[in-house]
C-alpha cells in the first residue's frame, strides 16, 4: 500500500540579502507518495530550486512545516538533516558532482565511506549499482575518461547506494545531447517503475510530461498541478 513520505505544509522560504528580505517560496503545500514520479516545473527564479534544497534537506524553511515519514524536518539541527541526506535522500545533479581523483566504483561507493560501512560491503554494492546502471566495464574509469550520459550514470548509482526512500534528480539532462538525455530518463523511469520514488526538478515540457505527476510553480507559488 502506499503511504505519504513527504509533507509540505504551507512552507515559506524569505532570503535576507542586506536589509532587503526577498520572500522566495509562499504557502508551499505538497504531499508525495511512495513510488511516485513528479516533476517540479518552472522557469529560471520561480522558487523550484529552493523547493528542491528544502524537499533535500539542503536548507530549511522560514516558515511552515516539513514532515518525512512523519517527522519534523524543519526543526532538526544542521546534523541531524546532514545523517537524513546521507540516508534517506539520493541526489542527481545536472553537473554529475562527481569527485575527479576516484574511480566510477569508488564515486558510487562514497555515500557508505562516510558511514563508516566496512569496504568490503562497500565494493559489492557499488558493483552490484555499476551493473545495474551499465557500467560494469568501467569500473576503474576516473570521471574525466567518461562521457557525460556515464557520468550521469554514475550519479545515478551514487544516489542508490544508501537505498534512498526518495531520488531528487535536478535537470538531469540539462547537461547531455538529447540521445543521451533520453536513456538517463529512461533509466531513471525503470528506477521508478521497479519501486523507487522520484522527483525532477526541470525547465523542460517533454522530461516534465514523462512524470505522473506535474507540479508548475511560478513566483514561489504552486500555480498549477496535474
Amino acid at each position: 500500500m502506499k503511504k505519504e513520505i513527504i509533507n509540505l505544509n504551507n512552507i515559506g522560504k524569505v532570503y535576507s540579502l542586506g536589509q532587503v528580505e526577498v520572500s522566495v517560496l509562499k504557502g508551499i503545500n505538497l504531499s508525495i507518495t511512495t513510488g511516485e514520479h513528479l516533476s517540479i516545473m518552472g522557469p529560471s527564479g520561480s522558487g523550484k530550486t529552493t523547493m528542491l534544497n528544502i524537499l533535500g534537506c539542503l536548507d530549511k524553511p522560514t516558515e511552515g512545516e516539513y514532515l518525512m515519514e512523519e517527522k519534523k524536518i524543519s526543526t532538526l539541527s544542521d546534523e541531524e538533516l546532514s545523517e537524513i541526506r546521507s540516508r534517506k535522500i539520493g541526489f542527481v545533479f545536472q553537473t554529475f558532482n562527481l569527485i575527479p581523483q576516484l574511480t566510477v566504483l569508488e564515486n558510487i561507493g562514497i555515500p557508505l565511506f562516510y558511514q563508516g560501512i566496512d569496504e568490503s560491503v562497500i565494493q559489492d554494492k557499488a558493483l552490484e549499482l555499476a551493473k545495474l546502471v551499465g557500467l560494469a566495464a568501467r569500473i576503474k574509469h576516473r570521471p574525466s575518461e567518461l562521457s557525460g550520459g556515464e557520468r550521469q550514470r554514475v550519479a545515478i548509482a551514487r544516489a542508490l547506494i544508501n537505498q534512498p526512500i526518495l531520488i531528487l534528480a535536478d535537470e538531469p539532462t540539462g547537461n547531455l545531447d538529447s540521445e543521451t538525455g533520453k536513456e538517463i530518463m529512461s533509466l531513471l523511469i525503470h528506477l521508478n517503475e521497479e519501486g523507487k520514488t522520484l522527483v525532477v526538478i526541470t525547465h523542460d515540457p517533454k522530461i516534465a510530461d514523462q512524470s505522473k505527476r506535474i507540479i508548475r510553480i511560478l513566483d514561489g507559488k504552486i500555480i498549477d498541478e496535474n
